[in-house]
């Protein structure tokens, strides 16, 4: 047996940014403004297809779908351009995709857990609104504008954050703490050290 020690997470976050209750409401608000705003086009037979950004927006995309009181189709694509970075690399990748035939006159929302810099947000809004969309609009938890770099801004925003590395509730550091039920911010002895 190995002397090596395990610690809870939570003794890797240095503040909770958003506690379980505050996600709830947050999600719950972004539900409601959904279904106002895509409501009419869905009733007039419109498409919605909403699409989930892996990794990071699972957990936040499960919840707020369920909140979203239309008929929707679901998609999922990933993007990144973190690598295993704490800083956006600006070099986008994109690995998943829905189809074009998915894309053809739907009305697309985008979820995203964090919109940082904006670089990964703005190509894959161009590379879905070249796909035959009637619209491509982005709905993020957390907004960054501080470090925006992209011309992008955010169709539906749960809340600002600051400038500091946010873990929990789907975001990770190194592809752990995405199960943490609230958001905190990762205290930098852990990536620095």
């Amino acid at each position: 047996m190995s002397d090596m020690r395990y610690t809870p997470m939570d003794e890797d976050v240095s503040e909770v940014l958003i506690n379980e209750e505050e996600l709830r409401l947050i999600v719950a608000r972004l539900g409601r403004e959904i279904t106002n705003a895509y409501r009419a086009a869905v009733e007039a037979g419109e498409r919605l297809m909403v699409v989930c950004v892996l990794k990071g927006s699972v957990i936040f995309f499960s919840d707020l779908v369920r909140e979203i009181d239309l008929p929707l189709e679901l998609s999922f694509m990933q993007a990144s351009s973190y690598g295993k970075s704490t800083v956006s690399g600006g070099v986008v990748e994109i690995r998943l995709a829905p189809t074009d035939a998915q894309l053809k006159d739907a009305h697309v929302l985008i979820i995203e857990d964090i919109l940082d810099t904006g670089h990964t947000m703005h190509k894959v809004q161009s590379v879905l609104a070249d796909k035959g969309t009637k619209s491509v609009r982005l709905c993020t938890l957390l907004d960054k504008p501080s470090r925006r770099q992209a011309p992008i801004k955010a169709d539906f925003s749960g809340k600002e954050a600051p400038d500091l590395f946010v873990i929990g509730y789907g975001l990770d550091y190194g592809e752990k703490y995405r199960n943490l039920k609230y958001v905190g911010v990762l205290k930098p002895e852990v990536y620095e050290g």
